[in-house]
């Protein structure tokens, strides 16, 4: 049977989101968090291919106590097992750290024919971690998947569509494979009842830095996180509009000429 690892991440509504002046970090007190959409479409392709195929799906996620609600989600749908990583010891983690801790988390779990996860995160798009958690599994690494159009456990291929800056591509990848995928076709299910009503007494193995085996502390959190992020700046707020009446289309213009002159433009 195949094996699916989907990797999820709880994510803040963004479009509630505000930056403290001072500080310049994200204030995340009161705003709702969600599962990352593209991670959504991610899990949506995972179940497809077990309604297809038939597939063992693995959810994981690493984040704070209350990211398994996200898994929760998961598994209302239709995965097998949900993993959550949390500890204080992992926090202020880039992706270079969080994929390393997917990575030796998820593996304690056995091995995967198939690793699927969003292109993006909401709140950092980075699109980073696809390409690091394939290298930490040895696996292909397909980015921008449109749709995965088949897949032969037999000759150990998939066959996926793939979103260029131009056009599209189909291409065959040899499993293990990784796919970032898109949401052109795979827009989220709603989970039913009978799913939500199991998914909310179903078992979530969590896993610290102390139960992830052979876990390199100097690779987790701040002390393994390649990049720092200071400050983070909101986007600058346009310019109002401004509206010319000087009494005629020669004067507009040569008022025009005039504000364009002192702007540097002209």
């Amino acid at each position: 049977m195949l094996k699916i690892l989907v990797c999820v991440k709880q994510v803040p509504d963004v479009n509630l989101v505000k930056i403290d002046p001072v500080t310049g970090s994200l204030i995340r007190d009161g705003v709702p968090a969600i599962m990352n959409p593209l991670d959504g479409s991610a899990l949506e392709a995972a179940v497809r291919i077990k309604e297809t195929y038939g597939a063992e799906i693995t959810a994981i996620t690493m984040g704070p106590d209350n990211a398994a609600a996200v898994l929760r989600e998961c598994i209302a749908v239709g995965a097998e097992r949900a993993i959550l990583c949390s500890d204080y010891a992992f926090k202020d983690a880039d992706t270079l750290s969080t994929s390393y801790v997917i990575g030796k988390g998820a593996k304690m779990f056995g091995e995967y024919d198939l690793i699927i996860c969003g292109k993006e995160t909401l709140d950092g798009a980075t699109g980073q971690m696809g390409s690091q958690l394939a290298e930490r599994f040895g696996a292909t690494m397909v980015s921008s998947t449109s749709l995965i159009m088949e897949v032969n456990e037999e000759k150990g291929t998939v066959i996926a569509e793939r979103e260029l800056e131009n056009g599209m591509e189909i291409l065959e990848a040899q499993m293990p494979a990784l796919f970032t995928v898109e949401k052109t076709h795979y827009q989220p299910r709603i989970p039913n009842f009978k799913g939500w009503k199991f998914a909310r007494t179903a078992s979530i193995t969590k896993l610290t830095a102390d139960t992830i085996e052979g876990l390199d502390r100097n690779k987790i959190g701040a002390p393994g996180s390649g990049t720092i992020v200071p400050r983070t700046y909101p986007p600058e707020k346009a310019e109002g509009g401004m509206i010319l009446n000087e009494g005629s289309v020669e004067k507009n213009v040569a008022k025009v000429m005039e504000i364009l002159t002192d702007k540097g433009l002209v």
